[in-house]
């Protein structure tokens, strides 16, 4: 397996800017979009979100420095490790840091201040379960909170999470209701028919009469926010050209304040009928055409 550092060209001390800066670098140049006779693209475009999807979160990002190919099996690791270890090491009865645990995700119940109290003689056994938070894009983009059932303890419970503005694929949230009660919610965004993300970055196709991708317009966009704008088309544009629109992309996952970009991709659409007098116009326009070329 290639070293995620090595495929995103980055040090590995590098911080949360350099890797964004270096995904939307790298996935500007593969995207599937832009290399569409390319094989060799796309399955470079999709190393690059994988080691994007990793690096540019701080919990899996510390268990790859860690562990290395072995990251996704780092928890089973640890728990190995700590039973191994003496029954009078603190460390091997749970008590730890909720910061790093939730890495940077509030714990939602407010549970957990036990573990930091090192007069508790012992914790409760771990139990750990994991599901799979389903949302939108749009939820994604704005958070939202899910209800969830789920079964610890040997018994039925409902829970209220709170989903925070920017996650992707592959996002978690961590949850402890009770001390020794882990509830892990792997986030699923499903596909959007209008908006295509890569990272926190966000490209829609935006129809555009074809005299107004010749002559220059301007059309309406629709954003995730639910906003409609109106963007300036400018002349001669070809297909498949992007009028980037700052900061109006998906939120940063840890700082909703910060955004990604819009990019809307221009499509010129061709009439489906014409007059006999726009015939002629074009007509005229094509032996116009011929006749500088």
């Amino acid at each position: 397996m290639a070293d995620y550092y090595d495929t995103l060209g980055i040090q590995r001390d590098a911080d949360e800017k350099d890797v964004r800066r270096a995904f939307r670098r790298l996935a500007r140049k593969y995207h599937p979009d832009l290399n569409k006779d390319d094989k060799d693209a796309e399955a470079r475009f999709k190393e690059v979100n994988e080691a994007y999807e990793v690096l540019s979160n701080a919990d899996s990002r510390k268990k790859y420095d860690t562990y290395g190919d072995q990251w996704k099996d780092a928890d089973r690791i640890e728990e190995q490790r700590r039973a191994s270890r003496s029954p009078f090491d603190f460390t091997a009865h749970g008590y730890y840091d909720n910061s790093d645990l939730f890495s940077g995700f509030e714990d939602l119940f407010g549970a957990g201040g036990g573990f930091r109290d090192f007069e508790t003689r012992r914790a409760p056994r771990n139990v750990r379960t994991e599901t799979t938070a389903t949302v939108s894009l749009e939820e994604a983009y704005s958070g939202t909170t899910i209800n969830a059932n789920l079964t610890t303890g040997g018994r039925a419970r409902r829970f209220e999470v709170e989903i925070p503005p920017g996650v992707d694929n592959g996002s978690s949230v961590r949850v402890t209701p009770e001390s020794g009660t882990e509830l892990i919610f792997r986030v699923a965004v499903t596909p959007h028919p209008r908006f295509r993300r890569l990272g926190d970055d966000l490209y829609t196709d935006v129809p555009v009469a074809f005299e107004d991708a010749m002559l220059g317009g301007e059309a309406e966009v629709s954003t995730p926010s639910g906003r409609r704008i109106v963007v300036t088309i400018p002349e001669n544009s070809q297909n498949g050209q992007n009028i980037r629109l700052r900061g109006l992309g998906m939120p940063t996952l840890g700082s909703p304040e910060k955004k990604g970009d819009l990019y809307a991709t221009v499509r010129p659409v061709m009439p489906k009928s014409l007059s006999e007098e726009q015939r002629d116009l074009i007509r005229r326009f094509r032996e116009l055409r011929s006749s500088t070329l």
